[in-house]
């Protein structure tokens, strides 16, 4: 199941709900990517499509400064699971792929 694009996500802590936006692209048959919100873009590690399975890490210093893990189920455009920080209770998250925009003067090439 292909991954790659652009997704809007929404995690769920004890402090509020988090906005973010997760960008993942293959670069030579490898999935890569990275994440940005509250100012700051960030490197995914680990990332790893296993079936519908996605897994990665992320370190965030805004609003504090964590190490995150993911855990997340992809289904089509959509995307739950959660999120884990250490010995913190697991958040939830949740997300959806953008839909690609297609340029309609490139299409008419």
């Amino acid at each position: 199941m292909p991954v790659e694009g652009t997704w809007d996500l929404s995690v769920s802590t004890p402090v509020g709900t988090i906005s973010a936006v997760l960008e993942l692209r293959r670069e030579d048959g490898v999935l890569t990517g990275s994440a940005h919100g509250a100012g700051e873009e960030v490197p995914l590690t680990g990332l790893v499509l296993d079936g519908d399975r996605l897994t990665w890490k992320q370190a965030v210093t805004k609003p504090i400064r964590l190490n995150l893990a993911f855990a997340a189920e992809v289904d089509g455009d959509t995307l739950t699971r959660t999120a884990a920080a250490g010995r913190l209770p697991a958040s939830k998250v949740a997300g959806h792929r953008r839909a690609e925009r297609t340029d309609p003067a490139a299409a008419e090439l």
